[in-house]
């Protein structure tokens, strides 16, 4: 619950940093720290990495499927952000929370995987639920919103292809590689917006980290959204029964909302409250609706399936 707090708490974090430095440099420096924070975990699990080098496979293996899965994330981060600067934090929260009903369908068209009629009624209830979230009486969709949406299908592409492909690599190691390239690509990406972006509205680099809620904003998302978040949802999903980790990852666009209402003064009104609460529903169908009983992989997308 603690992480799903600080994941919700986090859209308010980024909202703030992104008005004042570029989304690709606030991802580059973000996952360049997030990486870093994980790599004492190698030496402290030495053990148990040590046990599962037979069943690792060979080093262009693990960073094959880790930058191949780190683009996915590079992608997801950067819609997520991106549609950021045009909607609100309580709709990025709710559509975000939309990748957990999707996870199941792009499961079936990948790899064509079991999916249950509960699956197909919750996406139904899901999509009615974003119509009124995001559209409404104004008959109008916001670009923001459509990114958001966007990065939501990249989150569960990931997961879908971490099911499939991630298995056979320890989670630390590949975590850090994942969240080593997402650095690299926002690197890339920044470099190429750099040059590309001349008449940029941002101050320059040093007056950015400068900023105190800028490096506050940086150091709370790499060090508790990201490391953090991965060590407790990871530890916490060997002893947590599939059916509770579905109700409290239902609580993180909750917890979006409630932190932008009191920080940015955000209000849903009735109508958007309806379809927050069918996407809400929708979620938590998908994974209670059927006989279903697979794990719920994390919204924030820092691990791979527990051992």
């Amino acid at each position: 619950m603690l992480v799903n707090l600080i994941w919700g708490a986090g859209f308010v974090v980024v909202d703030d940093v992104i008005k004042v430095m570029p989304v690709y440099t606030f991802n580059a420096l973000r996952f360049t720290l997030a990486a870093l924070t994980l790599l004492p975990l190698l030496f402290i699990n030495t053990k148990q990495v040590h046990n599962q080098e037979s069943a690792q496979g060979s080093i262009p293996k693990l960073l094959k499927t880790g930058f191949g899965l780190g683009f996915l994330l590079f992608l997801g981060f950067t819609l997520q952000a991106l549609g950021l600067l045009y909607t609100s934090v309580s709709n990025t929260g709710f559509i975000t929370g939309l990748c957990v009903p999707m996870v199941p369908v792009i499961g079936f068209l990948l790899f064509r995987t079991k999916v249950g009629r509960e699956v197909w009624i919750s996406v139904v209830i899901a999509t009615i639920g974003i119509y009124l979230l995001t559209m409404g009486d104004k008959m109008t969709l916001n670009i923001g919103d459509v990114l958001v949406a966007l990065g939501a299908l990249c989150y569960a592409c990931h997961i879908s292809l971490m099911d499939k492909y991630g298995d056979g690599f320890p989670v630390v190691k590949l975590s850090i590689v994942q969240l080593s390239a997402v650095a690299c690509f926002s690197i890339i990406a920044a470099l190429i917006n750099g040059f590309v972006d001349t008449q940029s509205s941002y101050p320059p680099i040093s007056e950015q980290l400068s900023n105190v809620r800028v490096v506050a904003g940086i150091f709370y998302s790499a060090v508790l959204g990201s490391a953090f978040a991965y060590w407790a949802q990871t530890a916490s999903q060997r002893i947590i029964e599939p059916h509770k980790i579905a109700l409290i990852f239902a609580t993180e666009p909750v917890f979006a909302h409630i932190t932008a209402y009191f920080a940015l003064g955000e209000h849903l009104g009735f109508q958007g409250w309806v379809g927050a609460a069918l996407i809400i529903i929708g979620m938590l169908y998908s994974e209670l609706g059927g006989k279903r009983k697979a794990k719920l992989q994390p919204l924030d997308q820092m691990a791979s399936p527990s051992e």
